[in-house]
């Protein structure tokens, strides 16, 4: 018999964001945005122009080439998935200090 347990379900959470960074999301706000998942227990994804990226990788992320005033989509999946978008939604909104 299987039983379903904690570990088998997951939060989604799927919100839009607009990359405001004067150069879009460079090199100091993709590694900004590595350091705040690196303790995420969530799964967490960028989508631009119908690519979608794991968000933990630098590189992932450049790839996209995403510039400022584009529309993105995040989706987080897991146990601390709504904690985590709320840190992303901040850190977009305050441009990674740029």
């Amino acid at each position: 018999m299987f039983q379903e347990t904690a570990e088998n379900q997951k939060n989604k959470v799927v919100n839009k964001v607009v990359v405001r960074n004067p150069m879009g999301l460079h090199t100091r706000p993709a590694t900004s945005i590595v350091k705040l998942l690196q303790h995420c227990k969530s799964d967490v994804y960028f989508t631009y122009k119908k690519e979608t990226v794991n968000a933990k990788s630098i590189l992932s992320i450049l790839m996209l080439a995403v510039k400022q005033n584009s529309r993105i989509t995040i989706t987080v999946e897991g146990e601390d998935a709504p904690v985590t978008m709320e840190k992303l939604i901040q850190a977009f909104q305050k441009e990674f200090g740029d």
